[in-house]
């Protein structure tokens, strides 16, 4: 049987208290460090927490392409801290939202309209700087999307006129 160190029963305690049995976040009085990775890692190890896929931006302990993954506590992870099912508070499922749509598609889509769309208005939604903004109408007429560039009270304005 696997021995609790200190790091590991807070991690258990701190999922015990939250409603989908989270190990992340952390608890503040412990930091983000190599001890608490290490702590993790035993978790998953011993079977005490498991590993699945999760939305909620806080709990993610890692992220693989799309996927992103946290660490919860499982009944044995609890049971060794002398919580029993019992007394466990019952995770209920909550649905998930569904998922927003990807800034890529926001671009062609501000870009596919009759108006086209400037700069600013290509920044603004997706939150990137203007050098990454440019680079992703490089990728599109690189996916074969024919970007037009017109001007429109004075603005350059952008449009794609045929598709990939």
């Amino acid at each position: 049987m696997t021995k609790l160190n200190d790091t590991m029963r807070i991690l258990l305690s701190a999922a015990a208290r939250r409603e989908t049995s989270s190990v992340l976040p952390m608890p503040r009085s412990l930091t983000a460090s190599a001890q608490t990775g290490r702590a993790i890692t035993q978790l998953l190890a011993a079977g005490f927490a498991d590993e699945r896929e999760t939305r909620d931006p806080q709990t993610v302990h890692r992220a693989d392409a799309d996927l992103r993954f946290g660490v919860f506590a499982t009944a044995s992870g609890l049971a060794a801290i002398g919580i029993s099912d019992d007394s466990a508070p019952e995770a209920t499922p909550v649905p998930s939202p569904a998922p927003a749509p990807s800034k890529k598609a926001a671009i062609i889509t501000l870009l596919a309209r009759d108006t086209g769309a400037s700069m600013p208005e290509l920044i603004a939604a997706t939150g990137w700087l203007p050098h990454t903004t440019r680079a992703a109408m490089t990728g599109l007429r690189k996916a074969g999307h024919v970007v037009e560039r017109s001007k429109r009270d004075g603005a350059t304005c952008y449009r794609i006129v045929a598709g990939a």
